[in-house]
């Protein structure tokens, strides 16, 4: 499954849909997800990459190595644990894959914890 396949089936069976945390309490299955996802930032190199993306309106893998001082490997893995969780939109480009935030889903997140 490539990188973008992962990312759209990441949204479609895990949709981030549930009230504040401060408004409400969440039902099992909106704890579950949110968890899921907060689980993806909770590591500080995913934190950067996505920082890294967020502040491009887009980035290819290969200049993600530098940055964070990871091997491609390593890219790889981070950006799909974060396609995973929907936070990662990624577009294979030869060799390559694009990546951008879905703003959507971090819209999501942000309500969810309250902001």
């Amino acid at each position: 499954m490539s990188p973008t396949d992962r990312t759209a089936s990441a949204v479609t069976t895990g949709a981030l849909c549930c009230a504040s945390v401060v408004d409400a309490p969440l039902a099992e299955d909106e704890a579950v997800e949110l968890a899921r996802v907060l689980g993806a930032l909770a590591d500080p190199v995913r934190l950067r990459l996505l920082s890294l993306v967020a502040s491009q309106s887009e980035v290819c893998s290969c200049n993600l190595e530098a940055p964070l001082a990871k091997s491609q490997p390593t890219i790889s893995h981070h950006t799909r644990v974060l396609a995973e969780a929907g936070l990662l939109m990624g577009e294979k480009r030869g060799r390559w894959t694009w990546w951008r935030v879905d703003p959507d889903r971090l819209a999501a997140v942000r309500t969810a914890l309250g902001g």
